[in-house]
């Protein structure tokens, strides 16, 4: 089958209304990545070689997202919405290049796995010109019936058209489709619009194929690979299986996840095992992890890599472009952006690093910011290996530590300091005796004569 060319034909022309939203349907997002998207990802992993994308609300916002997410894709426009068959024949000129295997999808049913497409196509490598992918339940209420005698598919009923034997069949229609390429345009061409609204359904083609003597057989999915998105409920419990599957595939390959329902993972997070996840972390996309970290609770991961034995948080938030090297520590209530942290650097406590390097073992004391924004530019902070940054220091961009150079605390430095060298950048302290109860007195009389007036 790997020699078989494959067409896959994504339906995406969904509105967003009953999503409540000016945004297409399909590209609300599962896991930070469009519905549709994850569609693609499939298709592409069960072996499709070429893409066709079937659109009509918010063409133009789709053709634009679809070039991140497939840029190879061919986009075709249903400019009427006359059924699903309708659908597919949008993209004609696609179909017409002669592929072997044509897959037809929903763009708004992310949770589809690669191998459902393919155990679909390998019944068509089989003989079959048409497949059908359902799914068992035991309350089919709502959903088309496969209708099946001897082994093979004779018919998809809808509920409102089933007898009564017919509703009693658990076995119910999915969505996905599969057709040999030969057969494809022929057997879309004789679907006639037979329904009060003049529309063309794509499920005709299994009656249509069935009468002309073709094999058409159904192959068995979860419940999971048909769930349609319709409105922001169903998206959220797509999320919730989507992230469920993360977790599993994450902790069998080694990660630990101490409280695995309160972690969000992105649809690319990569993560080492021997890695340990503590509750109510969250990883946005673009995150890298090696072996041997360790993410404590309530961190906000996003465009980050994270260095083997690196130590993260409690309530750490990287930002894209955080760059944490091996053994690398970022404390509580720090946030780190575009910045490099070396080899064994500490970033401790309630510290803000942005658009800097933090040299390898260089300690950055609790309440130091990195003043990199002067209201219209970024600037860069470079601190050399092994300088110690005093509490609360303030260094303002562009500005250099040297190698072993100390800063002490509660400096605000804005020229840069030599190797070895020692800073300082505050105001000289002056102590005045008595004068602490001068101003006690002071101010409890000024405080005694407002109440008064």
């Amino acid at each position: 089958m790997s020699q078989r060319s494959c067409l896959s034909i994504i339906l995406a022309a969904g509105e967003g209304t009953r999503m409540k939203s000016a945004v297409p349907k399909v590209l609300h997002t599962i896991a930070g990545l469009p519905m549709v998207a994850h569609v693609v990802k499939a298709a592409e992993a069960a072996g499709s070689g070429e893409l066709a994308l079937v659109i009509g609300h918010g063409a133009d916002e789709m053709r634009k997202a679809a070039l991140k997410f497939a840029p190879k894709a061919e986009a075709f426009v249903q400019e009427k919405r006359l059924g699903t068959a309708h659908a597919v024949l949008a993209a004609r000129a696609a179909i017409s290049k002669g592929y072997d295997d044509i897959l037809v999808m929903f763009g708004d049913t992310p949770l589809i796995d690669p191998e459902a497409l393919a155990a679909a196509r390998l019944k068509l490598a089989e003989g079959a010109a048409v497949v059908v992918v359902g799914f068992r339940t035991e309350n089919p209420s709502g959903y088309g019936r496969l209708i099946e005698k001897a082994g093979k598919l004779v018919a998809i009923r809808e509920e409102k058209d089933c007898s009564d034997e017919e509703k009693k069949i658990t076995f119910c229609n999915g969505g996905l489709m599969a057709v040999a390429g030969r057969h494809a345009l022929k057997l879309l061409d004789e679907v006639g619009s037979k329904n009060a609204k003049g529309e063309y359904y794509l499920t005709d083609i299994v009656g249509i194929a069935a009468a002309q003597g073709f094999d058409v057989v159904a192959t068995e999915a979860s419940f999971e690979n048909a769930l349609g998105i319709n409105n922001r409920a169903e998206l959220a419990q797509a999320e919730g299986i989507w992230q469920a599957r993360r977790r599993r595939e994450a902790m069998r390959s080694g990660v630990t996840l101490i409280a695995p329902e309160t972690v969000f993972f992105s649809h690319d997070t990569e993560i080492g095992a021997d890695t340990i996840v503590e509750p109510n972390v969250w990883f946005g996309p673009g995150v890298k992890i090696a072996t041997g970290a360790k993410i404590h609770a309530f961190s906000h991961i996003e465009g980050a890599t994270i260095a083997s034995n690196c130590d993260v948080g409690p309530f750490a938030r990287l930002r894209p472009g955080a760059d944490l090297r091996n053994k690398a520590k970022v404390g509580n209530f720090c946030e780190v952006k575009q910045a490099i942290v070396e080899e064994g650097a500490k970033v401790n406590h309630l510290t803000y690093i942005g658009d800097a390097r933090i040299g390898a073992g260089a300690n950055i004391g609790a309440g130091t910011i990195t003043c990199n924004y002067d209201g219209y530019s970024k600037f860069f902070t470079d601190i050399g290996e092994g300088a110690f940054i005093g509490s609360n220091s303030s260094l303002v961009a562009p500005v250099s530590i040297g190698k072993g150079g100390y800063i002490a605390s509660g400096s605000v430095i804005t020229e840069s300091v030599p190797d070895d060298a020692l800073a300082f950048g505050r105001a000289r302290q002056r102590t005045l005796a008595g004068k602490g109860k001068e101003l006690r007195e002071r101010f409890s009389q000024a405080a005694a004569a407002r109440k008064k007036g």
